[in-house]
């Protein structure tokens, strides 16, 4: 299953017009984004917010992930604060799965953003989270603070963004969005052979583990006569017909 590098701002001074930081409205965004990410079994490792972009940079860095999503607010040039609206979707220049990964993000945010034609994905070899980071990467510019329908989107549409952005994902990485629903146990029922664990759910994906009768797993969600199972450290899909629910 995937694994991203989620990245929300660090930046506690760059302050929102009705109150609050990017930092913290961007780690509001992060929190929000969770349920959906194990719910729809993408793995993260987060930033902090004690961390910086550099430190954050490195840290991605240290690790293999399929994605860097770095989750920001922009800002207008002095002398036009409050008048500039829009989103921009960062991905560097000759990075095939990062611009495609922006621009499945860019089209996405026009059906939730309120003016559509101002959202648009964009190239830079300027941004750090994007020029410096080995995985691929999208930087989104999620509207501007000091502009106050801006920041009131942003602050009254959390959970919209969050789903917005973790469907964009899941078909970026090809695998079904889910949504949060408890979490069961099951037991494999196979009489002989073992459960396979794949990737995605389709049987010609790779198989990542493989569950003996009688093993223990652990349910998260479900999607078309597939389980999305945890067995051990492995996430992944397993046919539905061969798991009995406890």
């Amino acid at each position: 299953m995937p694994i991203i590098y989620l990245s929300p701002s660090t930046q506690e001074n760059n302050l929102y017009v009705s109150g609050g930081s990017e930092e913290y409205w961007m780690n509001r965004l992060a929190d929000a984004m969770v349920p959906y990410l194990d719910a729809s079994g993408i793995r993260y490792v987060r930033n902090t917010p004690d961390m910086t972009a550099a430190s954050s940079i490195t840290a991605s860095n240290r690790g293999s992930y399929d994605l860097h999503l770095a989750l920001h607010s922009n800002a207008a040039p002095e002398g036009r604060y409050g008048e500039v609206r829009g989103v921009l979707v960062f991905y560097y220049p000759g990075s095939v799965k990062g611009r495609r990964a922006a621009e499945i993000m860019a089209e996405n945010l026009k059906r939730i953003y309120p003016i559509p034609a101002l959202v648009r994905a964009e190239a830079t070899t300027t941004i750090g989270e994007v020029r410096r980071v080995r995985a691929p990467s999208v930087f989104l510019e999620l509207g501007y603070h000091d502009n106050p329908d801006d920041a009131a989107w942003v602050k009254s549409q959390l959970d919209l963004i969050a789903q917005n952005l973790v469907g964009s994902l899941c078909q970026y990485f090809g695998i079904p969005f889910l949504t949060p629903v408890p979490e069961r146990r099951g037991v494999v029922d196979v009489s002989w052979g073992s459960l396979n664990i794949r990737a995605r759910p389709d049987r010609s994906a790779p198989i990542l583990a493989r569950a003996y009768d009688g093993a223990r797993l652990t349910i998260i969600n479900q999607w078309q006569g597939w389980y999305l199972v945890r067995f051990g450290d492995v996430t992944g899909y397993a046919s539905g017909d061969y798991i009995t629910l406890v």
